[in-house]
């Protein structure tokens, strides 16, 4: 280039409005992503047209406090004065769209950036913006293009005498952050650690320190990991190379507990990891994470549109190329390519769960306490997802085994039909869980906040006559009662009295049954579907409270009842029975701060009745 040339940048009509519609930077220290990709993107090409892949290839960003400067220099294909007249004189005019149209095929890390637009982001934080670049073909002239606005510009030769660009961008007094080499490097690492081409980050007020006498001088590492694992076929990767992947992406010592390797290049492209951490089963403060790539790119981070809902929790990396860099929620939520990605993902979940189940069930029942919260949110939120797992769903008896649903139904047939009874609470409720389990009956734990309505879906799936419900073990007395225990010697009549004073509530529910284990007094029971609406309005914060209806079951067969009826003593009589009341209420909840007062108070008063006699 020979004569110096000032003008204004061209920008093409035709070419502006994707630009207004689909790039939008949020976040001002994203120009540190789009300088170096487009750094990456020229070694990339120089790799496509020469075929070499020669050591040393590399983005150098320097930061420079004492200059104000930032620096992204890169070694690769660098650019005539045709090309930056073309390429970055005119606004939104895609040089990488226009090199692969040249270059047919696919490079190492692929072409990433559009040059001609997301160059333009220097100007977010810097007054003044130089570009000098010398082009890899023979016989070309080095040249400078710098401007001050991004809109007019100057044109000269540059003194540049190696292959490769270096933009350099003249810091704004606003944005003196970016002098700061952590804030860089801290920038760099979230958006370019995992970038194809290796980056290196140089302080210039730095001096290298001086190498010990017979020691080899200290080599620099570039920031980056450029063959990321997820990149890799999983038949490559080890066990320890996946645990240490999620601990780098996630800054974690902790070990997930199992992984989905996603390599997909038809219909569409995804290479990724899913990782499964420990869930807590109420989900208190817990939240997943899946960081989306593109081409090694970091685009964001917890994109919810394209990871189904019910997998939020899950942690995880995605790298897709087919989705733009500057990526918005409002493209992705319409975008019908993502929501092929969503079904995918969903699909090769199912496929995990039910592999690991069918060739490692021991494996698997150690991970179903983690996992099964977000299992069986998947399974209400996802109708394909639930037909495609549903013989991999486990219930947990209170014997610590696993069960499916059909093998639930099998081994109780006869003793419990079509019924799955179940405890919130094994400790609390232990004596309803023992009526049951002394009859030979399973009882599953349903303790998490998501299990009410999970057994309202599985009981309205199925046929008809074929459905399971599930009850409480303290929601009826089906099969608990003994029909040779004879209570017709016992004054009903009197009791149901007894228990209605001494509770305070005349309309209390009471009556008289015999239950084959003699050595419990009373039940309480309620009914299932109305302790499910008062436990979801409870969840959910409702505005009302429904009250709790009881019913009580006194045991005939129970030598304390029979005794109770033989009490004398009026106050003693009402006293024990508000006592066996309350002790039967702890089995299904804690006593509120007046009830447990209350029975302490009762208590000691039945000693001191007790030792009066």
């Amino acid at each position: 280039m020979s004569e110096f040339k000032k003008g204004n940048i061209s920008i093409h009509a035709q070419n502006i409005m994707p630009v207004i519609k689909r790039w939008l930077y949020s976040d001002k220290d994203i120009f540190i992503r789009e300088l170096a990709a487009n750094g990456c993107d020229a070694v990339t090409k120089y790799r496509m047209v020469t075929g070499a892949d020669e050591e040393g290839l590399r983005v150098t960003v320097t930061v420079d406090p004492e200059k104000k400067e930032l620096r992204f220099a890169d070694n690769g294909i660098g650019m005539t004065a045709e090309e930056v007249d073309r390429y970055i004189n005119q606004v939104a005019f895609s040089s990488a769209e226009e090199f692969l149209k040249k270059y047919q095929g696919d490079a190492e890390g692929g072409i990433i950036g559009h040059f001609g637009l997301g160059f333009y982001s220097a100007f977010m934080p810097a007054d003044k913006v130089t570009i000098d670049t010398l082009s890899w073909q023979e016989g070309a002239k080095a040249v400078r293009w710098q401007s001050e606005d991004g809109m007019a510009f100057e044109m000269s030769e540059s003194d540049r005498a190696e292959r490769g660009t270096t933009v350099t961008l003249h810091i704004s007094d606003d944005e003196k952050e970016f002098l700061d080499p952590y804030r860089v490097r801290q920038v760099l690492n979230r958006y370019c650690g995992y970038m194809a081409v290796p980056i290196y980050l140089e302080d210039a007020s730095e001096k290298p320190a001086e190498p010990k006498e017979g020691e080899e001088p200290k080599q620099p590492q570039p920031i980056n990991e450029t063959h990321p694992l997820w990149l890799k076929a999983p038949k490559d990767c080890t066990e320890e190379e996946y645990k240490d992947c999620y601990r780098k992406l996630f800054n974690t010592f902790d070990e997930p507990l199992f992984w989905i390797h996603l390599n997909v290049d038809y219909p569409f492209n995804l290479k990724g990891i899913l990782y499964f951490p420990r869930i807590r089963k109420d989900f208190g403060g817990q939240e997943g994470e899946i960081k989306l790539f593109n081409r090694q790119v970091f685009v964001a981070d917890n994109i919810k549109e394209i990871i189904p809902e019910f997998l939020l929790l899950l942690r995880g990396v995605l790298d897709c190329p087919d989705l733009p860099l500057n990526v918005s929620r409002s493209f992705l939520q319409n975008d019908g390519y993502v929501k092929k990605l969503s079904a995918h993902i969903t699909k090769k979940v199912a496929d995990k769960l039910n592999a690991l189940m069918n060739t490692e069930r021991e494996t698997y029942q150690t991970y179903w306490d983690d996992i099964h919260p977000f299992v069986k949110y998947g399974c209400l939120r996802d109708e394909k997802f639930y037909e495609a797992v549903k013989g991999s769903l486990l219930l947990k008896t209170t014997a610590g085994e696993y069960l499916t649903l059909d093998e639930y139904k099998s081994r109780n047939e006869g003793k419990a039909d079509k019924k799955v009874y179940y405890t919130t609470d094994a400790a609390r409720q232990a004596a309803s869980v023992k009526l049951y389990t002394d009859r030979g009956i399973d009882v599953a734990v349903m303790d998490s906040l998501i299990d009410i309505s999970f057994m309202q879906h599985i009981e309205n799936e199925g046929e008809d006559g074929k459905r399971l419900t599930f009850a409480r073990v303290d929601a009826d007395t089906d099969g608990l009662t003994d029909a040779d225990a004879a209570a017709d010697d016992l004054p009903q009549d009197d009791l149901i009295k007894l228990f209605r004073d001494a509770v305070g509530d005349e309309n209390l529910s009471v009556k008289l049954q015999a239950l084959k284990d003699h050595d419990l007094p009373l039940m309480l029971l309620e009914d299932e579907q109305m302790r499910r609406y008062r436990e979801m309005a409870q969840i959910y914060g409702q505005g009302f409270a429904l009250p709790e209806k009881p019913e009580v079951v006194l045991n005939s067969a129970c030598p304390a009842v029979r005794s109770l009826a033989a009490v004398e003593d009026e106050e003693l009589r009402k006293l024990l029975a508000r006592q066996y009341f309350d002790i039967a209420r702890m089995s299904s909840r804690p006593l509120e701060k007046d009830e447990l007062s209350r029975f302490i108070a009762n208590s000691y008063r039945i000693a001191a009745k007790v030792s009066e006699k």
